[in-house]
């Protein structure tokens, strides 16, 4: 089976990166595997975690400044550049 490139944490959307965390969940929780590629896939997991949390930060920050603004208006909002 031929492996895919993976790509860094930085590279990814919210979705790719908590489907992934998923699937990292699911592979640890199986405990399958020896305990040098659970390490691995447990710091992948700590990465991808981290990728998720920044980026639901940045768009709290990015709601707050909305809601701060007050006037009603809506504007369109790139989250994709401040990851």
């Amino acid at each position: 089976m031929a492996k895919r490139a993976v790509k860094a944490p930085a590279d990814l959307t919210y979705e790719q990166a908590l489907q992934e965390l998923e699937g990292v969940v699911r592979q640890l929780e199986a405990g399958e595997g020896s305990l040098e590629e659970a390490l691995a896939l447990f710091e992948r997991g700590q990465l991808l975690a981290a990728r998720c949390s920044k980026l639901l930060g940045v768009a709290e920050l990015k709601l707050q400044e909305l809601t701060a603004e007050g006037d009603g208006s809506v504007r369109a909002v790139d989250l994709e550049e401040e990851g």
